[in-house]
């Protein structure tokens, strides 16, 4: 099985959705069938297909949450250190044309989210920077064409 890289707060965002689908979630989904199935005939009751819905979506999100924490690889990157970019680095990129800086750490595609600065490792810029140090030059394919940075700062924390 491949392990799943990923941060300690990650880890424990993925651990607190998993334990509120489990104890909110299919209990109030358990409920909304149950009172469904009160309505009478279930063929063509909206209430009661909508709440099987809910819970087939439920439970493969829990079975899905349940395969990726069991191959959780936690990488802490306060243990890390250098000035090469690796999984866990805050790395500080400067536009090459317009010099427009840009912080983003480098973290699990479970856990990504570009708006708060989170770049999953298998991103195309991820990958891009990976084994890069500071001063490096980096280009990446985005759909707008070829972006070019530099390598500004890396640090772990």
């Amino acid at each position: 099985m491949e392990k799943v890289p990923m941060t300690a707060e990650g880890l424990k965002r993925l651990e607190v959705e998993l334990m509120r689908l489990k104890t909110e979630e299919r209990p109030a989904i358990i409920k909304a069938i149950a009172e469904a199935r009160e309505h009478g005939d279930l063929s063509e009751n909206a209430e009661y297909h909508a709440a099987r819905e809910r819970q087939s979506f439920t439970e493969g999100r829990v079975m899905e949450l349940e395969d990726i924490l069991s191959r959780a690889d936690v990488i802490d990157p306060k243990t890390l250190s250098g000035s090469v970019v690796r999984f866990g680095a805050t790395v500080m990129l400067a536009d090459e044309d317009t010099d427009e800086e840009s912080l983003f750490q480098i973290v699990g595609s479970h856990e990504a989210d570009v708006e708060s600065g989170r770049l999953s490792v298998t991103s195309p810029l991820a990958k891009a920077l990976i084994g890069k140090s500071l001063g490096d030059s980096v280009e990446v394919n985005t759909p707008r064409g070829t972006k070019s940075y530099e390598v500004v700062d890396v640090q772990y924390k």
